[in-house]
């Protein structure tokens, strides 16, 4: 699809854990060449900062300095993916300190014209302005195969019943934790993609955000 010089289309994308947003994401991204963010990986980045460095989360003036220099380079950086940083990623979130700072990096990136920026409270705290908003969901048990497959690479011993128990823990903490929980908002379409594969969910995407650009511009 060809857009015009002026072209300008933010799209907020939200779900728990495993619902198949960040593929989803990508898949928009790829398509329509739109510049994506993973909120999640700032969070990710903290976690793996404050680790390495061997700081206490309440260090604020070490939580500036960090989070002043963070670069989207950095995010793609492949340790931030170890299990002890995705244990202690929800612990970060919850803290509004640290919400609040990595907020700014993250309305830096929605000056750019064409973006998605994906994670658990991007339309209602983010972009409520989004001109699209999707929400992702899937059934816990899909969602647990799902991320069995990937955790089993790393630990052997991890079981199924495990990781759909961690799954159900983080999500229940994402929607009731008091700063900026996991919400489905007005005017979000709701992607389930429990029952749909890749090409499925390729196709039911680049269907929603046609229809939204149309929406907003006509037929380019």
């Amino acid at each position: 699809m060809n857009f015009k010089k002026n072209f300008t289309f933010s799209i907020a994308i939200d779900g728990g854990a495993a619902s198949g947003k960040s593929t989803g994401s990508k898949i928009i991204s790829k398509t329509f060449n739109f510049k994506l963010l993973t909120s999640g990986e700032l969070y990710r980045y903290v976690a793996y900062r404050i680790i390495k460095d061997k700081k206490k989360i309440s260090n604020k003036n070490y939580l500036k300095k960090i989070t002043k220099n963070i670069t989207l380079k950095k995010l793609k950086n492949k340790k931030l993916y170890d299990p002890k940083i995705s244990s202690y990623v929800s612990t970060i979130a919850k803290i509004k300190f640290i919400r609040n700072l990595l907020k700014g990096f993250q309305k830096d990136f929605s000056k750019n014209k064409k973006f998605i920026i994906e994670g658990r409270d991007i339309a209602s705290k983010i972009l409520p302005n989004a001109d699209l908003k999707l929400f992702f969901k899937c059934s816990s048990k899909e969602k647990a195969k799902r991320r069995f497959k990937d955790f089993k690479k790393q630990n052997k011993k991890t079981t199924l019943k495990e990781v759909e128990k961690a799954l159900k823990r983080r999500d229940y903490m994402d929607k009731n934790r008091k700063e900026s929980p996991l919400l489905f908002v007005k005017g979000a379409v709701l992607v389930d993609t429990t029952k749909i594969n890749i090409k499925q969910m390729e196709a039911k995407l680049k269907k929603i955000v046609i229809k939204a650009i149309k929406n907003k511009y006509g037929n380019l």
